[in-house]
């Protein structure tokens, strides 16, 4: 018996998996494929209770990483992903923070040891469809750093996915959430940097999830704890409907046959 389409998603954090394919990820077990969530850290580095900051006295980064993965069973129970699987790697933080120094970070793993663990799990579960950052991490952080090259190198050992994306964030779109933000007296700043995003031309992949934007909203919210670091919590309903309701990849590779742009993830692998 062959195994049901499946998507792999391979992220950094807990919450890192809502925003750029929690829509898909429900979309297809809603289909009936099979959604996988591949989550490489524990958290770690996140906020502790009363907003305490990882670099701040008190904060407890075990106690974190514990509320954090309680809010990412919550959050994948809401989207309908079925199968979880944990890397437990510890969070290496932002750029430049002292716990990239930690030999235990994820960033700091050898890449053929991590990569060799994900390459595991894609011979289990045998995806057609893999999906992580860019090769910048979308925007810079280590841990998404190390995710896509561990992605690549696990693809790359196993010859199993048969299409590989990158997730995306339409250029325009940052703009237009940016300039509307503004109005709604959110703060972003006072400019939005020129390479912010990734440039419409690039992407190769538009998936209409409006239908599971509310579901994305609550999976987001399970995250409470890191609240204070989700500006799209705070963006105007109209606005969040949008940002919501569509999910963007720019597609590296694909083994079958179809034509781009695509409107699914799966496309060219049905029967």
């Amino acid at each position: 018996m062959e195994h049901p389409l499946t998507l792999m998603a391979v992220h950094a954090h807990p919450d890192d998996e809502v925003l750029g394919t929690g829509g898909v990820l429900a979309r297809a077990a809603a289909e009936g494929h099979r959604a996988v969530l591949v989550t490489c850290t524990n958290g770690e580095q996140g906020d502790d209770a009363g907003g305490l900051k990882p670099q701040d006295e008190g904060h407890d980064a075990e106690g974190v990483a514990r509320v954090r993965l309680a809010e990412l069973r919550e959050s994948t129970a809401i989207l309908g992903i079925e199968h979880v699987e944990l890397l437990g790697y510890r969070d290496s933080g932002m750029v430049g923070w002292s716990t990239n120094e930690d030999p235990r970070a994820f960033a700091n793993i050898p890449l053929d040891d991590a990569a060799a663990r994900l390459a595991e799990l894609m011979e289990r579960y045998r995806p057609d469809v893999v999906i992580t950052y860019d090769d910048n991490g979308n925007y810079g952080h280590p841990d998404h750093i190390q995710a896509h090259r561990i992605a690549i190198a696990a693809t790359e050992s196993t010859g199993i996915p048969r299409k590989f994306y990158e997730t995306a964030v339409p250029r325009s779109g940052i703009k237009m959430m940016f300039e509307e933000g503004k109005k709604a007296g959110l703060d972003f700043g006072d400019e939005l940097p020129d390479d912010f995003g990734t440039p419409d031309e690039l992407i190769t992949t538009v998936v209409d999830v409006a239908p599971y934007a509310e579901r994305k909203l609550k999976a987001l919210e399970a995250h409470a704890s890191q609240g204070e670091n989700i500006f799209l919590l705070r963006l105007p309903d109209e606005m969040q409907a949008r940002v919501f309701g569509s999910e963007s990849f720019v597609r590296r590779f694909s083994k079958v046959d179809s034509p781009l742009p695509e409107q699914d993830l799966f496309a060219g692998l049905h029967d």
